[in-house]
């Protein structure tokens, strides 16, 4: 039989369209490479949001290439569309397909003959306006699954190149989005996490508008799914009606990931985020304020060019007042084609290096604090995958994104629990039926 293996880096849209090429090739007779067996197929969906995770794409490629000799080899996503001609150079990359033709690397794929030369398949996506559909329809191994509603960027932040690799902000149709909720919920899919490039901007381009609200407020009338979770929306797109539907919500889960990137206003206006350190710390006192144990992610890119030792403490300061609950830090990676990769001031990396270490340090004790307050109480976990190798004991998450250890047999699996929170050992937290 057939096999083939996907590597995907990045975001979790890039996860989605993974799965639904993987599915399109299942359809056709295709089966997933044994872990460690050669592959006659190997596709590298790759990430270009920093210059790190652009290397990482092109190291991914390589790696394929030594690892799965004479198989056809596709480098797609957000890299191979902004810079096909470096996947193109690359000795015995077969095809480079853009973030538009994803839907048609199962037809690549039953191409067989080996073919001289790179073939480019890779359009301008500034000028589409429509939702192109790349739908999973399919029940896969986990038990949350994904669902892309919106695609494209229009936010255009000096550091990123997203909106080039993916274009302006375009919106699945909410019928669209309550039919593929359902089916996968009817395939066994207890939660559905509702993902984008740029989320906050869902349906601005629909006629008639909706917004993001409309439509989670569509899917909890119209669906069965038991829970759904939002992945990351800008501090500007988080509007007072998403909050109040959040606060009074009982599938909507009480979770929100939103960007920083900087705690200082200078960095913030350099970085071409619309919003300052005030707006930020009034939205987040006001989120936690009006919605009942919530937890709150935050992004944070360390090292911009020009942050100052100053300029880093504001951003600590701001996060030690606010009551978030964990951190995503990043160094920042200039990205060939952005304003901020020709930007003086860079900071040395040994600094960057010292102050993602600080503020993830912060991030844990962030964590912890959160967990712990929860200790003794009753909460919902919803028990996914196998048990953890270490423990023995089955793991899940509560609504509010805490990860919880539960001892119990794996006819768990896939159904929410109810469980007392019982302990924290080792940042681990530990609950019982």
């Amino acid at each position: 039989m057939k096999s083939f293996v996907i590597t995907t880096l990045g975001c979790k849209v890039n996860r989605y369209e993974s799965e639904a090429i993987s599915e399109g090739l299942l359809s056709q007779g295709w089966s997933p490479a044994e872990k460690g067996a050669k592959a006659d197929l190997c596709i590298i969906n790759t990430c270009m949001v920093t210059g790190k995770a652009a290397t990482q794409s092109r190291q991914a490629v390589r790696h394929s290439i030594r690892n799965h000799k004479e198989s056809i080899v596709i480098a797609t996503g957000c890299h191979a569309q902004v810079a096909p001609e470096v996947f193109a150079s690359i000795p015995d990359v077969h095809y480079v397909v853009g973030n538009s033709f994803k839907d048609r690397i199962p037809g690549l794929a039953e191409q067989k003959s080996r073919l001289e030369h790179t073939t480019i398949l890779v359009e301008d996506l500034s000028r589409f306006r429509i939702f192109q559909d790349l739908p999973v329809t399919r029940l896969v191994k986990r038990t949350r699954c994904f669902v892309k509603i919106q695609d494209g960027c229009d936010a255009f932040c000096s550091y990123c190149i997203i909106p080039y690799a993916r274009g302006r902000s375009r919106s699945l149709r909410p019928e669209i989005v309550i039919e593929r909720i359902n089916r996968l919920n009817a395939q066994g899919h207890s939660e559905a996490v509702l993902c984008g490039i740029h989320m906050g901007r869902y349906g601005q381009d629909l006629d008639p508008v909706i917004s993001l609200a409309d439509l989670i407020g569509s899917i909890e009338i119209l669906t069965s799914i038991p829970r759904l979770r939002l992945s990351s929306i800008e501090p500007r797109e988080i509007s007072e009606e998403l909050i109040l539907y959040l606060a009074k919500s009982s599938q909507t889960c009480p979770h929100l990931h939103i960007p920083l990137q900087s705690g200082d206003d200078k960095i913030l206006k350099a970085m071409k985020r619309p919003y300052n350190s005030r707006f930020f710390e009034e939205l987040i006192d006001h989120i936690i304020q009006t919605i009942r144990h919530v937890a709150i992610g935050v992004d944070l890119l360390v090292g911009f060019p020009g942050e100052t030792e100053k300029a880093f403490e504001n951003t600590c300061r701001l996060i030690e007042k606010l009551a978030v609950t964990y951190l995503h830090v990043f160094p920042f990676s200039p990205q060939a084609g952005t304003p901020a990769a020709a930007m003086k001031n860079r900071v040395p990396p040994e600094i960057v290096k010292k102050r993602c270490q600080y503020l993830r340090r912060l991030g844990q004790i962030k964590r912890s604090r959160f967990n712990e307050r929860f200790v003794g109480s009753i909460a919902e976990v919803l028990i996914e995958g196998k048990p953890d190798i270490s423990t023995g004991y089955l793991k899940g998450f509560t609504k509010n994104y805490i990860p919880v250890f539960v001892k119990g047999n794996k006819e768990l699996l896939n159904r929410i629990v109810e469980v007392k929170i019982d302990k924290i050992e080792k940042d681990r937290v530990f609950a019982k039926l």
